[in-house]
């Protein structure tokens, strides 16, 4: 994955159209910071860096999980940017939704305390560390409430086995956009990452589909 302070760096080196660009979030694997103080307006910042500083034209944006939702989030601040949109199991409202789900004591024990550990099977430890300003911070950009001003094809992936973002969630997020172009593909066996070969082949063949359209 192309670091993001590299992407950075070489900003003034704008690749032309066609050629994929990658990155890591602050704070996520080879990019410099600590995770637990990005917030979400943060790491959206980052994608819209990528955006206008290394990408040229319009372009379709790739997002899994958190990266889905700050995928949608993409979209909104830059629409004339975007060509096309492929979530993958994406979490959109995510810290919001799963920290509106606990119990009030539950609630007032992570305020008190500062911090959430979200359990997770994914995580090293068994759950992510999530600072309760994080969550506040969330609230600010959550989608699902409301339409959402999204004129541009969309296509939404999303496992029926994922434990961690559920299905539905796509199929809401289909409901809430504006465009009239939206498919969403349920794979009965796939996982919140779907990274297995036949997902990754779907992928493909989505992102293939899209180009060939535009």
């Amino acid at each position: 994955m192309r670091r993001f302070a590299a992407a950075r760096r070489h900003q003034d080196r704008r690749q032309p159209p066609g050629f994929l660009k990658r990155f890591d979030y602050s704070g996520c694997g080879n990019s410099e910071g600590d995770f637990k103080k990005q917030t979400v307006g943060k790491l959206k910042k980052d994608v819209l860096s990528v955006l206008d500083d290394v990408c040229v034209g319009p372009q379709i944006l790739v997002g899994s999980s958190i990266g889905g939702w700050l995928m949608l989030l993409a979209a909104l601040a830059r629409p004339e940017r975007i060509a096309a949109l492929v979530g993958v199991a994406v979490a959109a409202d995510f810290f919001v939704s799963a920290f509106n789900e606990l119990t009030v004591e539950e609630k007032k024990e992570i305020e008190e305390n500062g911090e959430w550990s979200l359990p997770s099977k994914y995580a090293k430890d068994g759950f992510y560390s999530v600072p309760y300003e994080t969550i506040k911070e969330a609230e600010n950009h959550c989608l699902l409430a409301s339409p959402i001003p999204i004129s541009c094809p969309v296509r939404l992936i999303h496992g029926m086995q994922d434990e961690d973002v559920l299905w539905h969630v796509s199929l809401q997020l289909a409901d809430r956009v504006n465009s009239t172009d939206v498919d969403v593909i349920l794979r009965k066996q796939g996982e919140h990452y779907m990274n297995g070969k036949d997902d990754m082949k779907l992928l493909v063949y989505t992102i293939d589909d899209l180009i060939d359209k535009l």
